[in-house]
């Protein structure tokens, strides 16, 4: 696991001002350890791995039935930072499956309205909320405190929870540009897919641009195919599995030969409850990624 980075002297946390004390400088304070005990029980987790988690910040686009789910489980397991990006109002026919949500929210901003509840269930968590899309015009503006943070040596990701082709393509080209991490994950109808791209780690994996051409066309999302709750709940939940263990560098580093978190495509069929894998190989004429060198892994799962 990567040396964790010391936390600063005073951090603004949910509009409170905690002091070294709170923290006992690099231990974790009483009321944190119990607080995240289950995690910190876990030898690639630790109390040093706790503090990394307290000192990194994540990018969640999309607050729809992935996106309200993941931000949860990283919130409360003591992610640092949360930047929620979403210009969709909450409607009657999302409550079932974005359980984050209530009647009491319909007609307001998703970001805004799961700013205002992770306050309340992960206080620890300083969360900003941006009510606007994700394009090229506004990516900027959206990932500034991330870049910042990733400048100053922390541990970074972004999450692509939306369900719209052009925005992934355009989070997709901004996270290559930046060298900024990505966990991707969709679902519709039965069908889920998952996979994580990191240009510095594992620059031979590709992106989404390699496996989804722009010129691709795409028809299948929740809204015109359908989706069962608990089928979302399975992609958010393992969404939010990858990016902890990529935070806590659980995987195997730079070596993309024994590498299972990156270089990897994930489809879950809901329907049988099965997972398949294949191997990510970086399209050598991909416009946003390429070209560069693509090394193959020593392992045998399928090739795409």
């Amino acid at each position: 696991m990567s040396k964790n980075q010391p936390l600063a002297h005073a951090e603004v946390l949910c509009g409170h001002i905690h002091s070294d004390n709170d923290h006992c400088g690099h231990a974790l304070s009483d009321a944190d350890f119990i607080r995240y005990s289950r995690q910190v029980l876990l030898p690639e987790v630790g109390e040093a791995g706790q503090l990394q988690l307290a000192d990194a910040s994540v990018v969640i686009i999309g607050l729809g039935g992935l996106g309200q789910l993941a931000a949860q489980y990283l919130a409360c397991a003591g992610i640092g930072r949360l930047t929620l990006i979403d210009m969709d109002k909450v409607e009657v026919s999302n409550l079932p499956r974005q359980l984050l949500f209530n009647d009491a929210d319909i007609g307001l901003n998703k970001a805004r309205v799961a700013k205002q509840k992770l306050n309340g269930i992960a206080p620890r968590c300083t969360v900003t909320a941006y009510e606007t899309a994700f394009n090229a015009a506004t990516s900027a503006h959206h990932l500034a405190d991330i870049l910042l943070a990733k400048q100053q040596g922390k541990k970074v990701l972004v999450l692509d929870c939306t369900d719209n082709f052009a925005t992934r393509q355009a989070i997709n080209r901004r996270c290559i540009e930046a060298a900024l991490p990505l966990v991707s994950a969709s679902i519709a109808a039965f069908s889920g897919q998952l996979f994580a791209v990191d240009q510095m780690r594992f620059p031979s994996g590709g992106c989404y641009h390699c496996i989804f051409p722009a010129q691709t066309r795409v028809s299948q999302s929740c809204s015109t195919q359908g989706v069962l709750g608990p089928s979302v709940g399975v992609m958010a939940s393992m969404q939010s599995l990858v990016a902890m263990q990529l935070l806590l560098s659980v995987d195997s580093g730079c070596d993309e030969s024994k590498n299972v978190l990156l270089g990897r495509f994930w489809r879950f069929d809901a329907k049988s409850l099965s997972w398949t894998a294949a191997i990510l190989t970086r399209d050598p004429h991909c416009g946003v990624c390429g070209p560069k060198e693509v090394h193959s892994l020593s392992d045998k799962p399928s090739k795409l």
